[in-house]
Parts: structure tokens; C-alpha cells; sequence
């Protein structure tokens, strides 16, 4: 396996691949969708580092400020993902990655590095206790369950933004909103439309189209939030065995 590790550019981004959507055909939609996303945000300090090999082996990051995420804070970087799968765990890659986004915040004279994660692990969010040994620590929490956690070099603590404490929105409809960075939720709406459709179940879906919105969001958000019958549910992508399960609990 390679050691070599790439930033997508803009130059080189067309023709290079996005590993966590590597494989699945269903997928490509939300990849070319994805590269226009990120096309526009490399020049704002957003980077995609990846190991160059055919796998899953990557990490996002982008200033604070400029992070499509309800937190906020001074002079922070905010990791979206961090994922390492497969045979290509135990390898010492995700701690790499890391190394070099802690790296490069200080480079930048950055305040320090954040993330979103939870008291208890859950899908598409990164494990608490791997961020902990890295010297992380809970400096913001949401009903005790999601956690904004931080490796700070000074004084200055990000959190999250007010207007997300309730968790809650006055419609009891199915309420997902989504963001256009994660190849895989192109297909996950569609999978959803078709659902509740076939179903007559109605349902509401919010694109999260620029950053204030993203800012300005009534829940964690990481990319995709799901309402239903006014009450928060989860950060998980909802596929239609997912959505079944959710309805009928």
C-alpha cells in the first residue's frame, strides 16, 4: 500500500477520485456534484487530503468560519470527516491525517482544530475516544448526546450556535435537510422520495445551499438532519430500509 498522500485542487480535482464513493455507480451523481462543491470552496481554505490508492482513506477540513456547520467560533479549523475503512485501518493513516490537519492549523496560526461527535458512537460521525487521545476535549453539548469537541492552543472555544438548542421545529412532517458536500445524498433523496411517495407519507426536504443557511440550521448538522413529528432524529443518512425503521418506532 502507498504511503503518498494528495489535496484535491482545482487543477487536479476532474481527474481525480473521491474515495468515499469510490466504487458504487449509484453514486456518481453525487460525486460530480460534490467536485462542483468543492471546486468552490478549495479557494476559501477547504481541503481534501487523501491517500492516493483506491479506498477509503481521507480527511475534510475547512476554516471555521467558512465551514458549512451551526458552530462558530475565532480562528478555528472544523473537520467534517475523517474516515479510514477497510484493510486500510490499523495502518496508522487516520492519525497521519490528523497529525497533518493539527499541523497545518498551527502553520496558519489557527486557534486551534474542531468537530462535531457524540457521547455514544454513531454513524457518520467520528469517535469521540479516537479524538480524545489526540487531546480533544468536550467544550459544547447538545441535550447530552452530541458533543462539539476541541484541541485548542489558547484561551478561545468554539461552540455551537445558539438557535440549535431546542432541537426541535413546529412542522410534524418528515423533515430532512441536506447539504450538497456528501456524494452519497443524491441517492439517499431519492430513495426517500420514491418511499414516500409510494407511501403517501409527506415529507419535506431543505437544500442547504450556502453557508448562512448552514449557519443558521435548528440542529447538528453535518451535511444531512432529519425532523420528524417535530423532534430531532438523527445525523444518519437515510436510505429506504433506514427511513422504515425510523417511521415505525
Amino acid at each position: 500500500m502507498s504511503n503518498e498522500f494528495i489535496n484535491l485542487t482545482t487543477g487536479n480535482i476532474a481527474n481525480e477520485h473521491l474515495c468515499c464513493a469510490i466504487a458504487d455507480k449509484k453514486h456518481q451523481c453525487g460525486v460530480n456534484i460534490k467536485k462542483a462543491w468543492l471546486a468552490e470552496r478549495i479557494p476559501e481554505g477547504h481541503v481534501f487530503r487523501k491517500l492516493n490508492e483506491k479506498g477509503k482513506v481521507f480527511i475534510e477540513y475547512a476554516p471555521l468560519e467558512k465551514a458549512w456547520v451551526p458552530v462558530v467560533g475565532d480562528n478555528y479549523i472544523y473537520i467534517y470527516c475523517l474516515w479510514v475503512s477497510g484493510s486500510f485501518k490499523g495502518k496508522g493513516y487516520a492519525k497521519e491525517l490528523l497529525d497533518y490537519c493539527i499541523a497545518d492549523a498551527k502553520k496558519q496560526d489557527m486557534a486551534g482544530v474542531c468537530i462535531i461527535s457524540s457521547k455514544k458512537k454513531k454513524p457518520f460521525l467520528s469517535d469521540k475516544k479516537f479524538m480524545q487521545k489526540f487531546g480533544f476535549k468536550t467544550v459544547d453539548t447538545i441535550h447530552g448526546e452530541y458533543e462539539l469537541m476541541a484541541l485548542s492552543f489558547g484561551n478561545l472555544q468554539p461552540q455551537f450556535t445558539p438557535n440549535i438548542k431546542t432541537h426541535k421545529i413546529d412542522s410534524e412532517m418528515l423533515t430532512i435537510y441536506y447539504g450538497l458536500q456528501c456524494p452519497y445524498i443524491p441517492n439517499c433523496i431519492e430513495q426517500i422520495e420514491t418511499y414516500c411517495n409510494s407511501n403517501n407519507i409527506p415529507f419535506k426536504l431543505i437544500k442547504v445551499d450556502t453557508l448562512e443557511k448552514a449557519k443558521k440550521l435548528p440542529c447538528v448538522f453535518n451535511n444531512w438532519a432529519v425532523f420528524y413529528k417535530g423532534k430531532f432524529e438523527t445525523v444518519h443518512l437515510l436510505n429506504e430500509g433506514y427511513l422504515k425503521k425510523m417511521l415505525n418506532r
